[in-house]
């Protein structure tokens, strides 16, 4: 199944085999990149896998019905903006067309993420919509940086 597919390919830090599951119309979005392409979508998860040298990825409850699918996976991993470890949990689902991923969404609690990424900070503030959109400002520059070379 191409949602086991992915996730194994992602627990391999394998993100052209990744892309291979997409297809080339593909549409990702989670509280930290909202709104991404194709293209961008593929960028993210080379830059996430080439930057993430300790992610540790676990995946269950992978379901199919019909073109639907669903799966809920952990990261384990150390955010490299602050060095703090960060234990994700997060629920993924899937539209899938001609057997491959049409649309991704990734949903997980932002502000308990916010918490572990920027401490006292995120404890404080990392509930608000203006940090939220400060961190997707942030992680869009990093995209575009990583998709410029």
């Amino acid at each position: 199944m191409i949602i086991q597919d992915f996730y194994t390919a992602f627990q391999r830090k394998d993100s052209a085999a990744m892309q291979a599951c997409y297809a080339p119309d593909a549409r990702f979005a989670d509280p930290v990149f909202p709104g991404l392409n194709y293209e961008e979508t593929c960028a993210m998860w080379a830059m996430l896998v080439s930057a993430g040298k300790d992610l540790e990825l676990t995946f269950s409850d992978v379901n199919l019905r019909g073109n639907y699918a669903s799966a809920n996976w952990q990261a384990t991993y150390t955010f490299s903006a602050t060095g703090r470890k960060i234990v994700n949990p997060i629920q993924a689902s899937f539209e899938l067309r001609d057997g491959k991923i049409y649309r991704h969404q990734d949903q997980f609690n932002f502000y308990r993420w916010a918490q572990q990424a920027f401490g006292p900070a995120g404890y404080l503030i990392g509930w608000t919509p203006f940090f939220q959109k400060k961190v997707q400002a942030s992680a869009r520059c990093s995209l575009e940086k990583y998709m410029a070379r």
